[in-house]
């Protein structure tokens, strides 16, 4: 038994089962991949994989016994190695974060920005996903931050930590008639065709949630992950959007006008998370910081020796996260 062949199998689990996509993420043959595996499980005397034909279809028990030890196995290995590289040159490294589009566009242009500045020798990967791939690729060490405000409970295997609360704008063109509703109500925002998130990003829960709560069916025509698109086609005319209130810029966006909507609708908290037992450098102390400046190294030190996400929460409880 090897780390390559453990590296093997959480490659082709995370890859779906699909063998050759297993393969192109590590860099190898397909044949490799399979070869490995099957010495594996010929050394163990077990089958982690079922199959039909060629094909796998679902691991065994015991291959779901395995997979957990090889995730906690390689993500110890991944520690020792930041050891020796935080020991060896606190400077140099890689940082890989996974989000969606709207944290990557408005929230964390100037983390990037001062990060790249202070670190100039860290390789900063940011891949952006749905909050499923999101939390797939931080659980498989494909990623070392997942930042995310939906879908919490995929993350069960990471340690998330609040970040800000934030909540939400409808925006229009501005001869639009919902300009003239005051106070803004979710009846006239009803009558209106919406165009929005795709359920599962970036709190549209919340939304679908204040809506049902009222009665109310919105007019969802049209559904998008990214926030720039939402507002090209509100400029195309196909409806209202409701956006995070930070995805409106008055200085960009000069021909939209933005409605507050905080007050139908409950904020919503972003949230930036590790695997558990993941060795955490200066830089990714400091990037966390950055990016919500109470995550001090003493509060994140204190969230990772909690007990469970209760205790970590718990950890929270006073403090009033800043609103985005």
């Amino acid at each position: 038994m090897n780390l390559q062949q453990l590296r093997y199998v959480v490659a082709v689990v995370r890859s779906g089962l699909n063998v050759s996509a297993a393969a192109e993420r590590l860099h190898t043959s397909q044949p490799g991949v399979s070869k490995q595996i099957r010495q594996l499980e010929d050394e163990l005397g077990v089958r982690l994989f079922e199959r039909r034909g060629r094909q796998l279809v679902r691991l065994t028990p015991a291959g779901e016994a395995v997979l957990r030890h090889a995730e906690r196995a390689l993500a110890e290995m991944d520690g020792i190695r930041r050891i020796g590289e935080e020991h060896r040159d606190p400077t140099r490294g890689s940082l890989a974060v996974a989000t969606t589009h709207t944290q990557a566009r408005y929230a964390l242009p100037p983390v990037v920005a001062r990060f790249i500045r202070r670190y100039p020798r860290v390789r900063l990967h940011l891949h952006q996903g749905t909050p499923m791939q999101i939390a797939e690729m931080a659980a498989g060490g494909e990623v070392d931050f997942a930042i995310a405000t939906e879908a919490m409970e995929h993350f069960e295997d990471l340690v998330m930590l609040p970040c800000y609360r934030w909540n939400r704008a409808v925006v229009t063109p501005c001869d639009h008639p919902l300009r003239e509703v005051e106070p803004l109500t979710l009846e006239a925002l009803a009558e209106y065709p919406i165009v929005t998130y795709v359920f599962g990003f970036t709190g549209r829960s919340v939304l679908d949630r204040a809506f049902a709560a009222a009665g109310l069916e919105p007019n969802v025509v049209f559904t998008a992950t990214d926030a720039d698109v939402i507002k090209t086609y509100v400029r195309l005319g196909l409806g209202v959007g409701i956006v995070a209130r930070m995805a409106y810029d008055p200085r960009v966006d000069t021909d939209l006008c933005a409605l507050d909507a905080g007050h139908l609708f409950e904020p919503s908290t972003t949230r930036i998370g590790f695997r558990r037992g993941t060795f955490l450098r200066r830089y990714m102390y400091d990037f966390m910081e950055w990016f919500a400046p109470h995550l001090t190294r003493e509060r994140v030190d204190a969230a990772v020796a909690a007990a469970d996400w209760r205790a970590r929460e718990a950890l929270f409880a006073d403090l009033a996260l800043p609103m985005r």
